[in-house]
């Protein structure tokens, strides 16, 4: 792997933080370099070289967030993040994949990643990735609990309901839907949504709005009435009837 990503850590000394990061690479100079870079920046962190390792730690360790290859030599990195939230375990994941392809993306979602990094990365994307994961986590909102129609989010508690039934979301995805019920019925653009969850100079395009929607119509919306809705040309809104 080129080391395009190998830049001088030491503008991240200033950064403080008690959070524990778990580094998961089975390639020794970058798991080297991420877990230098995250130290650095006031950050706690274990390691590990495989899937199996990894799982052991994120029970033992309790990290508060994950950055996670996708390729380990043993389990692939996406189902080690679905066997955890099988588990029950809902701490962050940021993926490293080779691949941004749009369905690597998407399965990445699916297996519960908040966020994603394609190598090579500069290492100033992914402490900044991890710092915009680790905010979205714990920001304390305004209002304890939202609803529109039969969805229900509880903000303080991180749990969201549907006619009654608790659906799981990563940080992120909760950041997107918290952001869309908020404002339900106003139209959102992408850019609105980008600038509120991810914060302006993140790096993200449009597209990464367009994978949440996604993720987010299968988990709240499958086989229930619409209440995620595209508005051609503008932006997305949450309401009950769909746009003319």
């Amino acid at each position: 792997m080129r080391r395009s990503y190998s830049r001088c850590v030491n503008s991240y000394a200033t950064r403080s933080s008690t959070a524990t990061i778990l580094v998961v690479d089975d390639e020794q100079s970058i798991r080297n370099l991420l877990c230098m870079t995250l130290r650095m920046s006031g950050f706690a962190v274990v390691e590990a070289a495989d899937g199996a390792t990894a799982l052991g730690l994120a029970a033992r360790a309790e990290p508060d967030l994950i950055v996670l290859d996708v390729r380990l030599p043993d389990i692939d990195g996406f189902s080690v993040a679905q066997t955890l939230r099988s588990g029950g375990n809902d701490v962050p994941v940021l993926f490293l994949t080779a691949s941004g392809a749009p369905q690597d993306r998407i399965a990445g979602l699916k297996a519960g990643g908040d966020d994603f990094v394609v190598k090579p990365f500069s290492i100033e994307e992914v402490v900044l990735r991890i710092q915009a994961i680790l905010r979205r986590a714990s920001d304390t909102p305004t209002g304890t609990r939202l609803k529109y129609r039969d969805l229900e989010i509880d903000v303080d508690a991180h749990r969201v309901f549907r006619g009654g039934d608790e659906i799981w979301l990563s940080a992120t995805e909760f950041s997107v839907l918290e952001y869309l019920v908020r404002n339900a019925e106003k139209v959102l653009t992408k850019n609105q949504i980008l600038d509120s969850v991810w914060g302006r100079g993140e790096g993200h395009s449009e597209r990464v709005v367009q994978t949440f929607i996604s993720q987010l119509r299968r988990k709240i919306d499958d086989d229930r009435a619409p209440l995620i809705q595209t508005v051609r040309g503008v932006g997305y809104t949450v309401r009950a009837d769909p746009p003319r």
